[in-house]
């Protein structure tokens, strides 16, 4: 009898998680929201940020059980289907507040002159708008990726209306995504 062990190891670790703290491989992992600056080497979106070293915004973590006590990350268990598709909630929320930002916030953090109230963020700052269209545009490659992996795997989008709304709210605020047009 033959057996195929490229196929044999392959079937054995389909469907495990690999923890980005300690590196175990297991079947569920914990997810949930940090802050700390150290919590940027386990946020599977943090790979796309420039500001890692001293960040303390809420970051989407995932770690195996022991690593989420250590680390006193309130969290749930998910297996890997949950996990995707929680990232791609996560991926969803952070591409909504990059578009509120580029399209109106941007106007509470500068001190716009009144007469560039009606600009765009582009044309006032274009290095901060550089910056955080870096990070929609990595956000919406992520986005897609996991979205490819679910349809692989013929799994329903939730709320797939999403998409198409983001991308029309895109559009209406005068860029281009690569989420469609």
């Amino acid at each position: 009898m033959q057996i195929d062990w490229q196929r044999a190891i392959n079937d054995i670790l389909a469907s495990k998680l690999s923890c980005p703290r300690c590196g175990t491989l297991v079947d569920e992992v914990m997810i949930g929201y940090l802050r700390t600056a150290e919590a940027a080497q386990w946020a599977p979106l943090c790979d796309g940020c420039t500001k890692r070293d001293n960040c303390d915004t809420r970051k989407f973590v995932l770690l195996c059980p022991s690593c989420a006590t250590e680390t006193r990350l309130r969290a749930r268990p998910v297996d890997e289907q949950g996990f995707m598709l929680a990232l791609m909630e996560e991926c969803r929320r952070s591409l909504d507040e990059s578009l509120d930002y580029i399209a109106d916030y941007w106007r509470e953090d500068l001190d716009v002159d009144p007469q560039e109230m009606d600009k765009r963020l582009d044309e006032v700052e274009p290095d901060l708008f550089e910056e955080e269209d870096a990070w929609r545009r990595y956000v919406e490659e992520q986005y897609l990726k996991v979205h490819a992996w679910l349809r692989e795997r013929r799994i329903a989008v939730l709320n797939p209306g999403w998409r198409s709304e983001y991308v029309e709210e895109v559009v209406a605020a005068g860029y281009t995504s690569l989420l469609g047009d």
